[in-house]
């Protein structure tokens, strides 16, 4: 096989036979089930989730139930997975959400779905770099007495993230992976250390009661804590890349949403036990992001809590990795069928990786982080303000934009299944999928309402609707796109979604006398 423009037909596992440019193909067999769950395991960061958005939602929603939460949204993604995973096995694409939507809905509505997934997940890998930026500097300061900007740091974390980018997706998965098994292995010690050692309250399954789910901060609490499970949805972008996708993408999925809703609501049921349930609002109000540190100082010591924080800072690090690996997989996809310059629709030598993807991610990252970092008002304001606006208002972007593409998604399965005649066969499916997405845009709603509680903005701040109008921008201008591509080149419109299915179109029509 050569590059450049030249291509070849062969047959992939599940027996389709596919037409490639070798440069326009993810490599295949990349990833197995183990690789695969690590990679989107990661994005999730359970160690910044345990660490800091479990103790902002008892602080600042005062929701002592937050264990039930997880619960709860741990059902209403499973519900979303059922027909997202049905739809997995008949797609194989890169850019997962907007080619499920462009099946289900039309061209012009994958194209505005794109656009969304890329600006969602853009913010949500690089507003992390305001939070890594801001502890790794702490930590050279407390530990080597060094002063250093937080900028520095994510400047340096940049340029990891972007030569990792241009590895085989299996060396970030192992990167990735042993980052996460550390992270775990810590939190189950502390949930283990907090069972063994509770506050005066003793043992205490009240956090489970559905009666401290009463009052106004429920709804806001809904939206940090779907935040918690970004990642699980990422498994079919790297559908192209593994051996048996019609397989291992819906089994990393189930195994990604369970495991996480489980794993969540002990870990928040453990920091309920550990504070005392009536006591927790007041702890993590006083300690902030320090309420898990200081709860495992008493428990288990210095050295541990030291541990502890510098695997915060590396559980970061392998969420950054893990939200460059997708963006720079729907970049691919776009550039592969139009919605984005064609350079982009190409893979970078033997990796096999979607290197300009990679480059343009790490260049959006890097012009965000610069801009912060001009506007870091140290000298004259508040030290952290630059980083934890970074952080909140990018993540909860990100969160918004993922949240309403799964209510999306859920719609697109309904038709792609009745499109087809399948709607009784799948009739379960639908339903499930029905229910999600009456959820998910519920929550969406109440993330839109309470958008400057979200991002520590007063009622009447104009943040409130300037940064999700960022995503609703996005959505308008993408349909714009796809509306302007269907009447000047409907071509172009006609392969959104297809992925690799458009090479077979091209074959078929240089094959056509």
């Amino acid at each position: 096989m050569t590059t450049g423009s030249s291509s070849a037909s062969r047959s992939t596992s599940d027996g389709i036979s596919t037409y490639l440019g070798e440069e326009r193909a993810l490599r295949a067999d990349r990833l197995g089930t183990g690789g695969l769950l690590l990679s989107v395991l990661a994005a999730t960061a359970p160690l910044m989730v345990v660490a800091g958005v479990m103790p902002t939602t008892f602080a600042v929603m005062g929701i002592v139930g937050q264990p039930l939460l997880f619960v709860a949204l741990g059902v209403v993604l499973i519900l979303f997975s059922v027909g997202y995973a049905e739809m997995s096995r008949h797609v194989h694409n890169a850019g997962a959400f907007y080619a499920y939507i462009s099946r289900g809905l039309g061209g012009t509505a994958g194209a505005s779905a794109a656009l969304v997934a890329l600006v969602a997940y853009n913010a949500l890998q690089v507003g992390i770099y305001g939070i890594f930026g801001f502890e790794v500097s702490g930590l050279l300061d407390k530990y080597a007495d060094l002063t250093v900007a937080w900028w520095i740091p994510s400047l340096v974390a940049l340029v990891v993230v972007g030569l990792l980018g241009w590895l085989k997706i299996d060396v970030n998965a192992r990167v990735l992976g042993v980052l996460l098994v550390v992270e775990v292995i810590l939190v189950v010690i502390f949930d283990v250390a907090a069972i063994g050692d509770p506050a005066g309250e003793g043992l205490s399954l009240h956090a489970f009661n559905p009666d401290t789910l009463s009052g106004a901060g429920v709804g806001t609490a809904l939206c940090f804590c779907i935040a918690a499970f970004l990642g699980f949805e990422q498994a079919p972008v790297y559908a192209e890349e593994t051996s048996r996708p019609h397989i291992l993408v819906p089994r990393v999925m189930f195994y990604a949403v369970g495991g996480v809703a489980v794993f969540f609501a002990l870990s928040s049921w453990a920091l309920t036990v550990a504070a005392g349930p009536s006591k927790v609002v007041g702890v993590a109000q006083k300690e902030s992001a320090g309420m898990l540190f200081s709860l495992t100082d008493s428990r288990l010591g210095g050295a541990f809590t030291d541990v502890l924080h510098i695997l915060f800072v590396t559980g970061m690090f392998a969420a950054m990795l893990s939200f460059h690996n997708v963006v720079a997989r729907y970049t691919f996809a776009m550039g592969r069928e139009g919605l984005l310059p064609r350079t982009f629709g190409r893979t970078t030598g033997s990796s096999g990786a979607p290197g300009t993807g990679s480059l343009l991610q790490t260049a959006v990252a890097a012009v965000v982080v610069i801009i912060f970092a001009i506007a870091d008002d140290k000298p004259t304001g508040d030290p952290t303000a630059p980083v934890l606006h970074l952080f909140t208002w990018f993540g909860n972007i990100g969160a918004l934009g993922v949240i309403l593409l799964m209510a999306a998604a859920s719609v697109s399965v309904i038709v792609f299944f009745a499109r087809r005649g399948a709607a009784g066969a799948q009739s379960w499916r639908l339903v499930t999928s029905g229910l999600a997405a009456v959820a998910l845009l519920v929550i969406a709603g109440y993330t839109v309402k309470d958008f400057d509680v979200l991002v520590g903005a007063g009622p009447d701040s104009a943040l409130s609707w300037v940064l999700p109008g960022i995503i609703g921008l996005a959505l308008v201008v993408g349909l714009a796109q796809g509306l302007y591509l269907r009447s000047r080149s409907p071509e172009v419109h006609a392969r959104i979604g297809l992925g690799n299915e458009a090479f077979q179109l091209d074959k078929a029509a240089q094959e056509t006398p």
